[in-house]
């Protein structure tokens, strides 16, 4: 696909020289309800930008060491400068999850890659397991003709044991669903330090995407942000 200012080859490329990568995307329907796009028109396509493992990590640790004082959700306002700067390359709009009115990201991202949500809420991807995510989006007021994407294998779906449900000293996750409260109690604890240190035990107990897993040092840093430590 071509753009006026370059390819979708050129903005991963672009995306690269933040550890961030394309995540799929498609063009809305006719009688979608589309965000705006650059002018304030509705856009017509969106290509998801996210990360795979902690690919980001390095470049936003650079960025954060020279800012001059403390930011307050600083790796949301690092996704937003990286995603903003690709996006004003390339004649788009950039928006990001955090974005009120929210925008629906999730079913966005279901049906760009068709993942489906693993028993913790986190998309399943059939590659990175649970360690990746969606840091922001590329709105175009043009359509983009991206393949069809093929449905991927839910390794949910075949993982008989679930340690991903038995692993939280807590039980936070359950059928029932998240225990907020419970979580955020134990993770603020006396007992709470492996989860503070390492990140969420059921998460890290997903036999799939290992290789992707992100280090303790990043998991700690969004288990603070999380925590509100």
């Amino acid at each position: 696909m071509i753009f006026s200012r370059g390819t979708i080859g050129d903005i991963a490329a672009a995306l690269a020289d933040y550890g961030l990568i394309l995540r799929g995307g498609f063009a809305f329907a006719d009688d979608e309800a589309a965000p705006a796009g650059v002018s304030g028109n509705p856009a017509k396509s969106v290509l998801l930008v996210g990360q795979a493992g902690a690919a980001p990590w390095p470049h936003f640790q650079r960025w954060l060491e020279g800012q001059p004082q403390p930011i307050a959700n600083p790796l949301d306002t690092w996704s937003r400068v990286a995603i903003g700067a690709v996006a004003e390359e390339f004649g788009a709009h950039a928006v990001s999850p955090s974005d009120r009115p929210y925008l629906p990201f999730q079913q966005w991202a279901m049906r760009a890659e068709r993942l489906k949500p693993s028993p913790l809420g986190i998309l399943m991807h059939p590659v990175y397991g649970l360690w990746h995510a969606y840091r922001g989006a590329l709105l175009f007021e043009q359509e983009i003709v991206l393949p069809e994407p093929r449905e991927a294998i839910h390794l949910c779906d075949t993982c008989v044991d679930k340690p991903c449900m038995r692993s939280c000293p807590v039980e936070a996750y359950s059928v029932q669903g998240f225990a907020h409260q419970t979580c955020l109690g134990h993770v603020r604890g006396s007992r709470g330090e492996p989860c503070r240190t390492g990140g969420c035990l059921d998460r890290n107990a997903c036999p799939y995407g290992k290789s992707f897993r992100y280090p303790p040092e990043v998991q700690a840093f969004h288990m603070a942000a999380f925590a509100r430590l």
